[in-house]
């Protein structure tokens, strides 16, 4: 099998083997752009770095230090992505971010996971699950998204959360694991209309 192949093998979520030989090879790709993407002293360089690393970016993506992936390839992000200090995605199934999606500090989407079986988890098995995260969410700072979860629109999930299941669209959500507190209402626009310094 060769890169594309064995991509779309584990995003069927059946196991693989994270031992292969080429993805070790991608995975030594990943640390030398992100080594290069932290190092970088301006967002623009690092901007640049970092479309070069993931499958697709939109608009004005903005990574601060250190971001790390396992792939890159399977990362999609739409336009004005934002991720603050010490962000990691493993992309062995693909990540899939919306438009103006923020990260807090140390969020983490994880989609793959070792087997349970303790002889085949030495043998390098391994099973990913993609994630996706909607428009305009908000991930507040330490957030773990675990292996297939799909976040909706416009949510926000508190910090330290443990996303283990899907959350819906308009909803704060936070906890371990992490439940939906309450719908996003008109109640909670403070009429901030931006650049509104005195």
């Amino acid at each position: 099998m060769n890169l594309a192949e064995k991509y779309a093998y584990m995003a069927t979520g059946k196991p693989y083997d994270d031992l292969d030989p080429i993805l070790i090879d991608r995975r030594n790709r990943a640390t030398e752009l992100t080594n290069a993407l932290n190092a970088a002293p301006k967002a623009e360089q690092r901007a640049q770095l970092f479309q070069e690393l993931i499958g697709s970016a939109g608009n004005d993506p903005d990574v601060n230090p250190n971001f790390r992936c396992e792939f890159g390839d399977n990362i999609h992000v739409g336009d004005h992505f934002y991720a603050n200090y010490d962000c990691v995605m493993l992309d062995g199934a693909p990540i899939t971010i919306g438009d103006n999606v923020l990260f807090g500090p140390k969020v983490g989407l994880y989609t793959s996971n070792h087997l349970f079986d303790a002889t085949e988890r030495k043998l390098g098995g391994c099973i990913a699950k993609p994630i996706t995260v909607g428009n305009r969410c908000w991930l507040a700072a330490n957030v773990t998204v675990l292996p297939g979860v799909t976040i909706g629109d416009d949510t926000i999930i508190g910090a330290g959360s443990v996303v283990t299941h899907d959350i819906p669209a308009n909803v704060i959500a936070a906890g371990n694991p992490c439940q939906v507190l309450r719908p996003i209402t008109a109640a909670d626009k403070t009429g901030f209309v931006g650049n509104d310094f005195v």
